[in-house]
């Protein structure tokens, strides 16, 4: 090393950051660093330990190994020059995304201050003087943790036994993996792995509580060759229901069960990253699942009404938006679950700084899923986490949650005063439950270290008598099995900091004459195979127990079930050993709960998680997972002072009842009994004159899949009606317009049984107390958006509309079980004058959704005095939760006129104006007058959240509009709302759009319903207003 001039020319030129090293200069630019340290410099040092470690690439570490074992002189310097320029590269680059990182955490600070000053100004008008001082930071001062946990437990019923006769169903929510109820697979992939096991440990529980009544656990249905059949099953049950003081079952619903929604890809196990197209579809089909089981529900326990979803519950980003839709169909209060965050792992990849933030979006659609975890917090009203930690430093990330400002809101809130629609979810602590029916306490007696040595000599002489087959695995790594057990447990991942734990242990000879360690890493066949990751760990660590001579000191077993996961921790405990977490960041830490239950000391990382456990179970020592020395420390200390190790291991036992699955469900349902419960209050009862056929949709809530996948999607890789109809002749006069069209409709008129019904050419239109809507068996929707300059309907929409409803009356047959709809953006004042226009009676209509989704009307049914027409008081009802019209009124203003240096424009230079024809009660509508002046429909919306308010943003009409609606609206929700109101299900919806639309496009193309795209047909404007990689929603 000392000979190559070049390198020490090199490193004088970094230490000197930019002094006499001008060819290298004139390449890359010097960083200003302090590297000289006391004493001789060591360039080795340096490079490997310093700068590889810094930029955490594990192959500059195996160059660096293939450089020292050359001997050809100039090949070596050759490849060092070559390996300098890479850690160059690497550490400039790593500083310009720290930089860029700062930037960005540096603005969000300054618009989430902005965002609380903003909202804290706007709710002061309400309060008096002696009010106005309990501000942001007077409130967030008075309140002490002893304070704030003694008024929340004050507030709180405790869930009893008393409770036993409430009947609840909960719906919980898990998406991605392989769910099953046995054998589960666990680290099979990344996507199988503790939340698969949690949900369906927690889906047990919550049965077994009094007064629930099922739990429906929902996930993916796969048929798949790739995985087995079970996992194709439709239902699987979990858990029987309670019985009666009899011993008798409750009911023949009631228990646990796993519901297997078939969305996306019928033959093939996919990644999580890939199932966010398909998220609407599954909502559809668990949609029709809830129903059939509510109406089940209601005809056992439910007197003859349904019963409804007590609480839906999501877990992990992609079950939360799905629950966000589910909840808002259906009116009923959501919890989340995030289990881990998209935003935090963003912030981790980017550190790294192997990859740019478009490289990590595309490999692991991070933006998609921060979206869904920001759309679920509009809409949840409980979020459980593991620990402070989650909500404080994960959470608090999220543009639509303000610890702060929630404290705020809840205290104006409980004082009974207007927050003006604001909102923030509330967070709570509830650590995972565990079930310890397996676990067998075993006292400290002198016995058991005689039956450790019976054991281990029954293996060697071969004895019959049977031991755990895992336990003969592990010890034959052992020269001296009886010595005390450090146990680690944890995939091969570089952040669970293996490496250091097994470098700790070589490196202190005391620890290592005193105990034995043994790796339990999964499951692997051959190291080569396994993900870059993964093998690099296992690599290091082979070399590490070569370079330290830890053979017979080192187990690492290959092969491992899960359940022989609690005979290890058995193992380790008869020994006398400790359980170690070393990860560099552990969200929770559930091995330690699982290893304190079976009497096992722990050693943790005091980064997140342990931290809350330690303090519940006070069973160990935490330690800085960067300080190998410290570790070493910490499990000298517990293997070798018995009463240490005798009071830690007692201490968890005393205290590990706080982690139980029945205390866990207590205090779940505890929580979820102090949330605003909401259910749909309309009567659903079938009128006489209903079609009797009318319910055989909803027979099955699995529907073929043939039939329900009959769509076409964003992706276009799906089958089609018969492809797209092509309306560009339609410019020309072309008479063959109509004809395409019918061809459309002799798709959606599938031969069905069902009764026969008179003559007539003419689509029915009936006036009574029912919407026509609960006699059609098919639901033909027009949402076309296709508007001129001033957002104006064109003549060819006129004509698409007249075309369409020529078709369907020259069928008496398909015109009498298919209804039709118009969804569209203008109110329903434009509506009528268009459809007047058009000569079309609105009465020809089974449902009108106007403004976006804002109202639904049903010509014919629900009129006023005068005979204009009624909306539905049941949907505005419905979408009116957290619907804050004046503070959102208010607030846009402010925004689109707030210029980048934050000074306020005057109204004439404005970009917006007030459109009061199109506004109305649930719809806030502006017009556009400046479309390069306008915000963005993702900067807008993340404005709002920062200030606590929840709505659904989008520009339509060619975007010369601006419109503002309820969170629960939209115009896809409304669809959902028909089959949750009226019955008729999304899947005999038939949606005919363009191909391009309003900024809610991309969300009336998903779902289960089936979609005619008519081509060249639909306004492209919205594009440009409309968010990156905008999510169907």
């Amino acid at each position: 090393m000392a000979g190559n001039e070049w390198i020490n020319g090199y490193l004088e030129a970094i230490l000197d950051s930019g002094g006499g090293a001008g060819a290298i200069e004139e390449h890359k630019p010097a960083p200003s660093m302090n590297l000289r340290e006391t004493g001789d410099f060591n360039p080795t040092k340096y490079f490997v330990e310093e700068v590889v470690t810094g930029v955490d690439e594990t192959d500059l570490h195996r160059t660096w190994i293939k450089v020292v074992a050359t001997r050809n002189t100039r090949e070596r310097s050759s490849r060092l020059e070559n390996m300098c320029w890479r850690i160059w590269h690497l550490t400039r680059k790593k500083k310009q995304l720290e930089w860029e990182e700062l930037q960005r955490s540096a603005n969000r600070r300054w618009e989430r201050e902005l965002g609380r000053r903003d909202a804290t100004e706007d709710m002061s008008e309400d309060l008096s003087e002696g009010e106005k001082g309990d501000g942001l930071g007077d409130l967030v001062q008075s309140e002490t943790p002893r304070k704030r946990f003694q008024r929340n437990l004050s507030n709180l019923e405790v869930w009893s036994d008393d409770k036993k006769e409430k009947k609840l169903y909960i719906v919980l929510v898990s998406l991605h993996g392989l769910v099953r109820g046995d054998n589960m697979e666990l680290g099979r992939d990344s996507d199988t792995g503790g939340q698969v096991k949690y949900v369906v440990e927690l889906a047990r529980a919550l049965a077994r509580m009094p007064g629930v009544y099922r739990v429906d656990l929902f996930t993916r249905q796969i048929s798949s060759a790739e995985v087995d059949w079970s996992y194709g099953e439709p239902t699987e049950m979990l858990t029987a229901g309670p019985e009666d003081d009899g011993g008798n079952e409750v009911g023949e619903s009631s228990g646990a069960y796993i519901v297997r929604i078939p969305f996306g890809p019928r033959d093939k196990y996919i990644r999580k990253e890939l199932l966010w197209p398909y998220i609407q579809e599954f909502v559809d089909g668990a949609l029709t699942h809830i129903l059939n089981m509510s109406k089940a529900l209601g005809e056992q326990i439910g007197g003859g009404q349904p019963v409804w979803p007590y609480v839906i519950h999501g877990h992990y980003a992609d079950a939360g938006d799905s629950a966000a839709l589910l909840s808002g169909a259906l009116n009923v209060p959501m919890v989340l679950t995030g289990h881990s965050l998209g935003r935090n792992k963003l912030e981790q990849l980017l550190k790294q700084g192997r990859q740019s933030k478009e490289d990590i979006n595309s490999t692991y659609k991070i933006m998609r899923r921060i979206e869904g975890e920001e759309l679920s917090l509009d809409a949840a009203e409980l979020v459980i986490t593991s620990t402070r930690q989650e909500i404080d430093e994960q959470w608090g990330l999220y543009d639509g949650f303000d610890v702060k400002l929630e404290r705020v809101l809840r205290a104006r809130a409980r004082r009974g005063v207007n927050c003006h629609g604001r909102y923030m979810p509330r967070m709570v602590v509830i650590p995972p439950g565990m079930d310890f029916s397996s676990v067998v306490v075993q006292e400290e007696a002198p016995e058991v270290d005689g039956e450790l040595a019976t054991l281990i000599s029954s293996v060697d002489d071969s004895s019959p008598k049977a031991i755990p087959v895992i336990w003969s695995e592990v010890m034959r790594f052992l020269t001296n099995p009886h010595k005390p057990m450090i146990l680690a447990l944890s995939r091969p991942d570089p952040k669970k900091n293996i490496t250091t734990l097994l470098k700790a242990f070589g490196e202190c000879r005391p620890l290592r004459e005193l105990a034995n360690l043994t790796l339990i890493m999964g499951n692997r066949d051959d190291i080569d195979g396994m993900t870059g990751g993964n093998a690099s760990v296992l690599t290091t660590m082979l070399k590490m127990i070569d370079k330290y001579d830890l053979y017979g000191l080192v187990a690492y077993p290959k092969h491992h079930r899960q359940a022989d996961v609690p005979e290890i921790y058995r193992l380790a405990a008869k020994t006398k050993g400790v359980f170690i977490n070393p990860a560099l960041v552990e969200p929770f830490g559930l091995t330690l709960i699982e290893a304190a239950a079976h009497g096992l000391p722990m050693v943790a990382t005091k980064n997140g998680g342990p931290v809350d456990i330690h303090r519940a179970l006070n069973n160990g020592l935490l330690v800085d997972p960067h300080d190998q020395q410290a570790i070493a420390d910490a499990l000298l200390k517990l293997v070798s002072e018995k009463n240490l190790w005798s009071d830690c291991r007692n201490n968890g036992w005393k205290n590990i009842h706080l982690f139980s699955w029945p205390e866990h469900c207590r205090t779940y349902l505890t929580r979820v009994a102090a949330c605003r419960m909401r259910h749909p209050q309309w009567q659903t009862d079938t009128p006489d004159d209903e079609i009797a056929a009318e319910e055989s949709s909803l027979n099955d809530s699995l529907k073929d899949v043939q039939d329900m996948s009959l769509r076409l999607s964003i992706d276009g890789d799906k089958p089609s009606l018969n492809g797209s109809l092509d309306y560009s002749a339609a410019a020309a006069g072309n008479p063959t317009v109509s004809d395409q069209v019918q061809r459309v409709l002799n798709k959606i008129k599938k031969p069905e049984p069902g009764p026969v019904v008179s003559e007539g050419g003419k689509h029915e239109v009936v006036v009574s107390k029912h919407p026509m809507l609960r006699r059609r068996r098919r639901l033909i929707v027009i949402a076309l958006d296709c508007y001129d300059s001033n957002g104006v309907p064109e003549k060819k929409m006129i004509q698409i509309v007249q075309d369409i409803m020529k078709v369907v009356r020259s069928d008496s047959l398909f015109a009498k079980v298919a209804g039709l709809a118009l969804s569209t953006a203008m109110s329903l004042t434009e509506t009528t004058e268009f459809l007047t226009s058009s000569k079309i009676q609105v009465k020809e209509f089974d449902a009108l959704i106007c403004s976006s989704g804002g109202e639904v009307y049903y010509p014919g049914t629900y009129t006023e005095e005068g005979g204009k027409l009624a909306r539905d008081p049941d949907y505005a009802a419905h979408i009116d939760y957290r619907w804050g019209c004046d503070g959102l009124t208010k607030t846009i203003w402010k925004l689109m006129n707030t210029t980048e240096g934050g000074k306020q424009s005057d109204d004439s230079s404005s970009p917006i104006e007030k459109d009061k024809k199109s506004s109305n009660p649930h719809c806030i509508a502006y017009f556009v007058k400046d479309r390069s002046k306008v915000k963005r429909v993702d900067d807008l919306r993340q404005k709002l959240r920062m200030r606590g308010l929840r709505c659904h943003i989008m520009y339509c009409r060619n975007s010369t509009r601006l419109q503002i609606i309820p969170l629960l609206a939209s115009r896809a929700q409304a669809l959902r709302y028909l089959f949750v109101r009226w019955r008729l299900n999304v899947a005999d919806m038939f949606v005919i759009l363009g191909e391009n639309g309003d900024t809610d496009y991309e969300e009336m193309i998903s779902g289960a319903h089936k979609t005619v795209i008519l081509k060249r047909r639909g306004d492209k404007g919205f594009r440009r207003l409309a968010k990156n990689n905008r999510p169907a929603r």
